[in-house]
This record gives C-alpha cells, sequence and structure tokens, in this order.
C-alpha cells in the first residue's frame, strides 16, 4: 500500500516524462491529478539531474563542452518524450499563426509542425546548449539544469492554479481545479533547492524571474485563446529554462556563480 504522496510523485512522473513505470503507476482511484502538481517540480529536478549525467559523461569521453550540452539536450528529451518542446512549437504555430481563437485552438491541435514553430524549437535548443556549455563544469552545470528544470514545472504550476483551461475537453482542463497547498508546496520545494544550489541572491533573481514570466505568459494565453492548454504550459516550460539558464551562464562569466554558496 503505497502512501497518497508517494502515488502523486509516481503520476507527476508519469504525466511529465517518458520512464517506463509501468505497473508501478497508480490507478485513477489512488490518487487526485490536481493535488499531484506539487510534485511536479520534483519531476523537473529529477529530469535535469539524468540530463546532467549525460552531460557528465561526455565531457568525460573528452567532448566540448557545447557538444557535451547537446548531448545532456538529447537525454533530456529522450526521458521527457520531448512533452514539453511539442507544445512550445505547437503554441508558436498557433499564437503566431492563428487569427482568431477557434483557429489558434485548431492550429495547436495539428500534428505537423509550421514555420513558427521549427524557429522556436531551433531557438531554444541554442539557447540552452549555448548556456549550459557556458556553465562548462558539471557541478555548474547540475546547479543550473536542475535549477532550470524545477522553476519550469513550478511556472506550469502557477498558470494552473491562477488561470483557466482554454478547452473544457483538453489534459490540462481534466486535471481540474489545483489547490492553494499544492501550489505553495511546488513553489516552496523550488524555492529551497534553489537555495541550496544557487545561494539566496540568486535563488530569489530565478524564482523572481520566474514568477514574472507565468504572470506574462499567463495574460498571453489569456488575449489569444481564453486560457491555458497542455501545449501552452511546455512551452512555457521551455521558455523558463532558456531564460534561467541564460541568466546563471551570465552570472556565472561574471564571476558570481558558487555552487551551494551564500547570496
Amino acid at each position: 500500500m503505497r502512501s497518497r504522496r508517494g502515488a502523486e510523485l509516481l503520476a507527476a512522473v508519469g504525466l511529465l516524462t517518458r520512464l517506463p513505470l509501468g505497473r508501478y503507476l497508480p490507478g485513477p482511484d489512488e490518487v487526485d491529478q490536481a493535488r499531484s502538481v506539487r510534485a511536479y517540480p520534483l519531476v523537473g529536478g529529477m529530469v535535469g539531474l539524468i540530463a546532467t549525467l549525460g552531460y557528465a559523461l561526455a565531457i568525460e569521453a573528452g567532448m566540448s563542452p557545447l557538444l557535451a550540452a547537446f548531448w545532456a539536450l538529447a537525454v533530456n528529451g529522450l526521458v521527457t518524450g520531448a512533452l514539453h518542446e511539442d507544445g512550445l512549437a505547437d503554441s508558436a504555430d498557433g499564437l503566431a499563426g492563428g487569427q482568431s481563437v477557434a483557429r489558434r485552438l485548431e492550429i495547436m491541435r495539428d500534428s505537423r509542425i509550421g514555420s513558427y514553430g521549427a524557429l522556436a524549437l531551433m531557438l531554444s535548443l541554442g539557447v540552452r546548449g549555448a548556456a549550459i556549455a557556458a556553465l562548462g563544469i558539471p557541478g555548474l552545470a547540475a546547479a543550473g539544469l536542475v535549477s532550470a528544470g524545477m522553476l519550469g514545472r513550478m511556472a506550469m504550476v502557477l498558470v494552473m492554479w491562477r488561470g483557466e483551461p482554454a478547452r473544457r475537453d483538453g489534459l490540462a482542463a481534466a486535471i481540474g481545479p489545483i489547490p492553494r497547498h499544492a501550489a505553495w508546496m511546488a513553489v516552496g520545494s523550488a524555492a529551497l533547492v534553489c537555495v541550496v544550489l544557487l545561494g539566496v541572491v540568486r535563488a530569489v533573481l530565478v524564482l523572481g524571474v520566474t514568477g514574472g514570466l507565468a504572470w506574462w505568459w499567463r495574460g498571453v494565453g489569456r488575449r489569444a485563446i481564453g486560457g491555458y492548454t497542455g501545449d501552452t504550459l511546455g512551452g512555457l516550460e521551455i521558455i523558463v529554462e532558456c531564460v534561467v539558464l541564460s541568466l546563471l551562464a551570465g552570472v556565472m562569466a561574471k564571476g558570481g556563480f558558487r555552487v551551494m554558496g551564500s547570496g
């Protein structure tokens, strides 16, 4: 008999990754999907750790930091099934290419990728790859990947908590209203790990930026399609990763980055 929180964590892993959990996944009567969002940042941190392993192995094999960074992103994509990248591409095509709410939602459900989606994917891979390479050694890359992964999923929770689903028949709508305590637990876990890994000042910086991006993206979705969808949540996750990794790479370049250091 698994605990409720254990079931919620497994449900979050099953939803946000493609890890072969099989029979360990909880049944629909064992877990409240709306409460399980509090585990989303933990899943993001786990994905970041696995991607770091790919980066460290590539560095150990003699690859350059940039090449190793793209291998880390490849590992990341395999673990998540490129779920969030797909959301980014669909969001870019729909939000930029549609002229009405109905048309934007229709484009976002189309499995084909358009020029806006392709450009968004290329830019996101390039930005994240360059930022990870700038972090350099695996220890710093781990701090960046884990923090960015947790903050990206935290941003998703914030939008789900404060926003409204654009569709009534999608997966995002099926999860239901997010309890306040679940949202705050997601924020708290991400904040705690960021403070430990980055120090207080840098943690406050990336947490504030992430909150601002979530607020902005919620407004974009509300104006363009009447709320959020699974695709726009995935798109936000990638946007947050790009910005957070870029900020951390920039701070490191100025000599102000210390893993597990004080602000």
